[in-house]
């Protein structure tokens, strides 16, 4: 692998790696933004789930003065919901259609989110040492010139 390649490569692991990485952070600092808005202005109700999913479950709830809700994008942190389950949850009274499973937080985001920084970088740093390796065997070409 000339140099020019093994540069070319190194460059496009890193930015592939740094790229989900911060993706991964910003996801979390996401979650924590929406906690931060729910919890400033809370109001709880007791929700339906009308669809269960691992990324995303719809549920349908009604405020006190009211309204029914259903949020377009579902609930935040839905895992293991099933249907027509009944559900506590915590929505900003100024966004009910922001809305979170009661008693689950960013934490729950925390693991998942770490876990693809650490798999992204186990197979970023070998690749990297693959690349370097190669590109350190072979003989620059410039320097026999």
């Amino acid at each position: 692998m000339t140099e020019v390649a093994a540069r070319r490569v190194t460059r496009g692991v890193l930015i592939v790696a740094v790229s989900v990485s911060v993706l991964a952070v910003l996801l979390v600092l996401a979650a924590w933004r929406n906690d931060h808005t729910i919890n400033s202005d809370k109001g709880v109700a007791t929700a339906e789930v009308l669809s269960a999913g691992a990324l995303r479950s719809a549920v349908s709830f009604v405020t006190p003065d009211g309204i029914t809700h259903n949020p377009r994008l579902g609930v935040l942190y839905p895992t293991n919901l099933t249907v027509g389950q009944r559900i506590d949850v915590e929505y900003a009274r100024a966004d009910p259609d922001l809305v979170r499973v009661s008693g689950r937080d960013v934490r729950v985001a925390l693991v998942p989110a770490g876990s693809v920084i650490v798999v992204t970088w186990l197979l970023a740093a070998p690749t990297l040492w693959y690349v370097r390796r190669r590109a350190a065997a072979v003989p620059d070409a410039d320097v026999a010139g």
